[in-house]
């Protein structure tokens, strides 16, 4: 009789995949209350090094780290009319707190549009308070109908950025720099997915934005996930909570304002971009473990081999773990170590070791080879990026590969059944053409320029609406 897989093949159930998958590699579990999720260490490691890589960019493009309550008065809410109605079937209200009844119900935080510019209000009185560049790392609850772990969570974390300015030109062009220099470029050279950046269409938008930059990646059975937007919030909020500031001029002006978030749906995105049937494959440049070295077998000389090796690829610059529990048999650890998707396996055994050698084990390309030992810390690094560039390829190539070039909603249609994306002209399609998309479960997932740029308003000639299914 045939073994069974570890893991329900792809292309039998995806959506089983991914939860076989989750469970089986030790990321998360579902929490106790429905719609949540409990982070296993190794899950919060892959988010940890994602905050790692994020926060280092928000900083260098100038926004500073602070925190806001996760309560929030439900008044606040509703001076913003389009934003609160947005929002309002995903708010959980508490009603009572401390055995009372609340004199004002409180918001558990769905994002701090809100907070936030009750405070921009109090700290900002003159042009040389702006611009006020502030993101915060927190969770956020929205109350989600059809939950799934690490897609759609009841609750999640992330962080949202939120800055003010004095002109729309500079919060346009902030916007657009996140978008491009935090988001994309974490995507691309550290996820290693190929995204697609254009604008939300107008019936897409954050609520309570006047443009909303986002970005697409192409899961691995074809359909589109949202990995993040970076939202022109005009003055809307700044009109509703009064937040003005002393212009060089004497006189006094509103703010114009921008906030962007990117959350742990990322992890999720991760998972259906690299995995394949034998578990993931983590981005070299993502990993928190970008290889282990694994003892085969005990005896006197394999442990302190094991150990000395990763104590020389660390010297190299290489993230490493050690395995040395031979007490487990090596198949099921190698097995183990697969469903991770550490990229690079380094085994050690006896007969290794009396050739002074190691057997190199390459999770994204597959395929082994023998190494001499001494090679490992300049061999190592130059294949970690070999790895990193052929997940990003991969990613490309698959998006090109599903998307087809249309000239109708029903061709549309067509492909996004098919599983994959359309191309169709937005003059052509319209907000009438994705009203007819959307009763096939079919979305406008960006709106692109001809040449693939983002485009400099919805209207602009030779725009092109990337369509598909969706997350």
């Amino acid at each position: 009789m045939a073994k069974a897989p570890v893991l329900t093949p792809q292309h039998a159930d995806f959506p089983r995949w991914y939860q076989d998958l989750i469970g089986k590699a030790e990321l998360a579990d579902n929490g106790p209350v429905r719609g949540t999720m409990v982070m296993r260490p190794y899950g919060y490691a892959l988010w940890e090094r994602m905050q790692q890589e994020l926060d280092a960019r928000i900083k260098a493009a100038g926004a500073r780290n602070a925190y806001f309550p996760l309560f929030i008065p439900e008044s606040y809410l509703s001076r913003e009319a389009e934003h609160v109605e947005g929002f309002a079937p995903e708010l959980a209200v508490v009603t009572h707190g401390g055995g009372k009844r609340l004199e004002e119900p409180v918001v558990v935080r769905p994002t701090s549009e809100t907070i936030v510019n009750e405070y921009f209000a109090k700290w900002i009185n003159s042009y040389r308070d702006l611009p006020l560049l502030i993101n915060q790392w927190a969770n956020v609850v929205r109350w989600e109908m059809r939950p799934r772990v690490f897609l759609r969570t009841t609750e999640f974390l992330w962080q949202e950025g939120h800055t003010a300015h004095a002109s729309y030109e500079e919060a346009r062009d902030y916007a657009a720099r996140i978008h491009r220099e935090v988001y994309a470029d974490l995507l691309r050279n550290v996820l290693a997915i190929d995204v697609v950046l254009g604008r939300k269409s107008p019936a897409e938008r954050f609520a309570g934005a006047i443009n909303t930059l986002t970005l697409e990646g192409m899961m691995r059975d074809g359909k589109a996930l949202q990995l993040g937007t970076s939202h022109e919030l005009g003055q809307n909020f700044a009109k509703a909570f009064d937040t003005r500031y002393l212009g060089a001029d004497g006189t006094r002006q509103l703010v114009w304002q921008t906030s962007w978030g990117a959350s742990t749906r990322m992890v999720g995105g991760l998972i259906m971009s690299h995995g394949d049937d034998h578990g993931l494959r983590v981005p070299p440049r993502l990993a928190p473990v970008q290889a282990v070295v694994l003892a085969v077998k005990s005896d006197d000389a394999v442990p302190a081999a094991v150990r000395e090796s990763a104590a020389r690829l660390r010297g190299a610059g290489v993230r490493v773990e050690t395995d040395e529990r031979t007490d487990i048999p090596f198949g099921r650890r190698a097995v183990d170590w697969e469903l991770k998707g550490v990229p690079v396996r380094v085994d050690i055994g006896p007969r290794d070791l009396a050739d002074g050698t190691a057997t190199l084990v390459r999770r994204i390309p597959g395929g082994k080879q023998s190494v001499a030992l001494a090679a490992l810390p300049e061999l190592l690094p130059a294949l970690l990026e070999e790895d990193q560039a052929h997940l990003l390829r991969e990613s490309r190539e698959r998006r090109e590969a599903r998307t087809t070039e249309v000239s109708t909603v029903e061709e549309a249609a067509e492909a996004a059944a098919a599983g994959g994306w359309a191309r169709i002209p937005w003059a052509r399609l319209g907000p009438e053409g994705e009203a007819r998309l959307a009763r096939d479960a079919v979305s406008v997932r960006v709106l692109v320029a001809a040449d693939g740029s983002v485009p400099e308003s919805d209207d602009a000639p030779g725009t092109v609406a990337v369509v598909g299914r969706a997350y």
